[in-house]
């Protein structure tokens, strides 16, 4: 259990998220700080590593997503793939995922991608890993 010190009366308080110096940023259990939105191209994906997950981050249409930086057909940076709209094209073998959902919507991959949850404080740019 965590105790932080919060709310108008700055009092403390039994509760799950971790506070950083600056209030307006609050960073909950399992989110980490990833980039600043200034960092992050339209269509052009951002490749990230937290702890040993490889991440692929977009931005699209002035809306932040996350999956699997791995193709599910065969080892393959998709970071490094091309972006059109909002489907993410391996670089090998043109197998391709739906950036949002992580859904396969064309061969050879047969297999979905994990997506991960995006939030964006001020200028800073968060990725959830779940704890498992």
């Amino acid at each position: 259990m965590l105790f932080d010190w919060v709310g108008k009366n700055r009092e403390w308080r039994n509760t799950t998220a971790l506070w950083v110096e600056d209030m307006s940023e609050r960073r909950l259990a399992g989110w980490h700080y990833v980039a600043k939105t200034s960092e992050i191209e339209e269509d052009v994906p951002k490749a990230l590593r937290i702890g040993d997950l490889f991440i692929a981050l977009y931005k699209i249409a002035d809306r932040y997503y996350a999956t699997d930086d791995i193709c599910t057909h065969e080892f393959a940076m998709l970071s490094e793939g091309y972006v059109d709209g909002d489907v993410i094209e391996c670089p090998l073998h043109q197998a391709r995922f739906h950036i949002p959902s992580g859904k396969v919507v064309g061969p050879p991959a047969d297999k979905d991608l994990r997506t991960f949850a995006v939030q964006v404080v001020g200028e800073d740019v968060f990725v959830e890993i779940p704890e498992e």
